[in-house]
């Protein structure tokens, strides 16, 4: 089974200028969006069995990553 990651710039195409300005300009920003991608690969790595995971795990990290997610799109849309 092939699995895809899930980059914030893959998810938010129309937010990259964005997304490049408050990565290296807000510094809470940033990381929670390293940490968003670090959730990310972890779920590949469960996914794909390099990690084993129970179901429960799985869904731990997939509402983590919606969570994030979430936050990450509600920077992106604040009023700059």
């Amino acid at each position: 089974m092939s699995v895809e990651h899930h980059p914030l710039i893959s998810e938010f195409p129309e937010h990259r200028e964005r997304i490049h300005i408050l990565k290296a300009e807000d510094a809470h920003f940033r990381r929670l969006f390293d940490e968003y991608h670090e959730v990310d690969r972890t779920i590949y790595r469960m996914d794909e069995n390099i990690e084993p995971a129970s179901d429960k795990t799985m869904e731990k990290f997939k509402i983590h990553r919606l969570a994030l997610k979430d936050q990450l799109l509600s920077m992106l849309t604040a009023s700059s």
